[in-house]
């Protein structure tokens, strides 16, 4: 496969890693599980079975795991063939899925700063107009 096949592969093969990574450790819809998980990764008194428990709760650790998962599916190499490409790509995978998840959450970010804003303008354009009315009566 041509090295520009291969990185567009990569960056898309980097979706849907990031994407089930973030879902699985940040929205909602895996709340309970993820607390479990963090109870555990906090209470248990092995060590391994601390780290197993943790994997759930942080998208950086999960996503090698989901990385790993799609290149068995998809058979992705990166440069190499055999091993090597396989060790390459898997980091390559989750070091571009994390950068995918990383703006993801910086856009989250900045939508929820956006709103707060917004928010308080129209509370503080609230407030004057009730000061307004209190004063004119």
């Amino acid at each position: 496969m041509a090295l520009s096949h291969q990185f567009a592969f990569l960056l898309l093969l980097a979706l849907p890693v990031a994407c089930v990574s973030w879902t699985i450790t940040h929205e909602e819809v895996f709340r309970e599980p993820r607390e479990f998980c963090k109870a555990r990764a906090e209470q248990c008194r092995p060590l391994l079975a601390r780290k197993f428990f943790y994997l759930f709760t942080c998208e950086y650790c999960f996503s090698h795991y989901i990385a790993a998962f799609f290149l068995v599916v998809t058979r992705y190499t990166l440069l190499y063939q055999g091993w090597r490409g396989y060790m390459v790509s898997w980091f390559a995978l989750v070091w571009v899925a994390n950068v995918y998840m990383s703006a993801f959450n910086r856009l989250r970010l900045e939508i929820k700063e956006t709103n707060v804003s917004i928010a308080t303008e129209q509370a503080v354009k609230e407030k004057v107009e009730e000061t307004k009315i209190q004063v004119v009566r």
